[in-house]
C-alpha cells in the first residue's frame, strides 16, 4: 500500500518551528566541495519518523533515511528485506518532520538492481510519494549507468562505495574494505565512476582511512565518511547509534549519549509507580468540580 506525499504538511507537524528555515538544496550541499579541506563539514544522520526530523533538522545539513530502519525500526536481521512501501512511508515522514535539511531516502535492496527502468520507476515513486530532495543507492562501477540514467531523468542520486551493506552476503561479512591492493583499486574506480555518471555526493563506509582521504582529494563531488576519515567532506552516522540506544555499535560509532539506560530507568520508574498505585496522582486525574 503506497503512501502520497501532501504538498501542505503544515498541519501534520507536532512541534512546527517558530521561524521559517529555508531548506537547503542538492546544488547547495554540491558548493561545499568547492570550499576545500579548510571549510566546514557537512553534517548528516539517519532519520526514520517525523518527530525525530524534528529535533535532528536544525543541527543538520542532511537527513537520511536509511534501510537500516530495518534492523533499527522493525527488528529486522539486516536491511535485505526492507521494502520501497517502507522507505516511502518513513521518507514522507522525514520530510514532514524537517524544514531545513535535505532528505534523501535509501532505495532498498531489489529495487533498483535489475536495470535502469526499474530504478527510476523505484526513484520516481519515492520522490513523488515522499517529497524528498534525493535517492541513494549502493554500489560504484557496476551502478554507474543506472546513476547516469536517473540524473539525466532530473532524479539527484546519492552514491554508496566501500563497505555496502546491501552486498553483505556477496562481501562476507562487515569488515573494512580496501586493505587488499585489488580492493584499494577497485573502490577508487567506484569513487570516480560514480562521479563521471553524476552522482551529486558519495557514502564512502568502512574503507581503510588513506583511501577516504585520497578519494575526498581526488573527486569533485562530496564525500560522506561512516568508517572512513574525518578528513571526509562530511560524516554520517546512524542516530539511534550514535544515541547509545543498542548495546553493539560498529567500532567506528562514537557513542554520544546513552540513551538507553535513559529510557530503561524511565520505564523502571513508571512500572514502580503504577505498582505502587501513586501514578496516576492528583495532577494526573480529573476530580469533579
Amino acid at each position: 500500500m503506497s503512501t502520497t506525499f501532501q504538498l501542505d504538511t503544515a498541519t501534520s507537524r507536532a512541534n512546527p518551528t517558530p521561524a521559517p528555515m529555508k531548506r537547503l538544496t542538492v546544488p547547495a550541499i554540491q558548493r561545499r566541495k568547492a570550499s576545500g579541506a579548510t571549510g566546514e563539514p557537512l553534517v548528516m544522520l539517519t532519520a526514520y519518523t517525523a518527530r525525530q526530523a524534528q529535533l535532528l533538522d536544525p543541527h543538520c545539513d542532511m537527513l537520511l533515511v536509511g534501510d537500516s530502519l530495518g534492523q533499527v525500526i522493525y527488528g529486522l536481521p539486516s536491511t535485505l528485506s526492507v521494502t520501497l512501501d517502507m522507505m516511502c512511508a518513513h521518507g514522507a515522514a522525514v520530510v514532514r518532520g524537517s524544514y531545513h535539511s535535505v532528505v534523501i531516502v535509501d532505495m532498498p535492496f531489489g529495487s533498483y538492481e535489475g536495470s535502469p527502468q526499474q530504478a527510476f520507476a523505484s526513484a520516481s515513486r519515492i520522490m513523488a510519494e515522499t517529497g524528498a530532495a534525493a535517492v541513494k543507492l549502493e554500489g560504484g562501477q557496476a551502478m554507474a549507468e543506472t546513476i547516469a540514467f536517473l540524473s539525466q531523468r532530473g532524479i539527484p542520486v546519492m552514491a554508496h562505495i566501500g563497505l555496502t551493506p546491501q552486498a553483505v552476503n556477496a562481501l562476507g561479512g562487515y569488515g573494512a574494505r580496501g586493505r587488499s591492493q585489488e580492493e584499494h583499486a577497485k573502490i577508487v574506480a567506484d569513487g570516480e565512476a560514480v562521479q563521471r555518471a553524476g552522482a551529486f555526493a558519495v557514502v564512502i563506509e568502512g574503507v581503510i582511512e588513506p583511501i577516504a582521504i585520497a578519494l575526498t582529494e581526488t573527486l569533485e563531488i562530496p564525500t560522506i565518511g561512516i568508517g572512513a576519515s574525518a578528513r571526509c567532506d562530511g560524516q554520517v552516522l546512524v542516530t539511534e547509534d550514535m544515541l547509545g540506544m543498542f548495546e553493539r555499535t560498529p567500532r567506528f560509532v562514537k557513542t554520544y549519549e546513552s540513551l538507553a539506560d535513559v529510557i530503561g530507568a524511565a520505564a523502571a520508574r513508571y512500572a514502580g509507580e503504577v505498582r505502587e498505585r501513586s501514578f496516576p496522582g492528583p495532577d494526573q486525574t480529573y476530580q469533579p468540580k
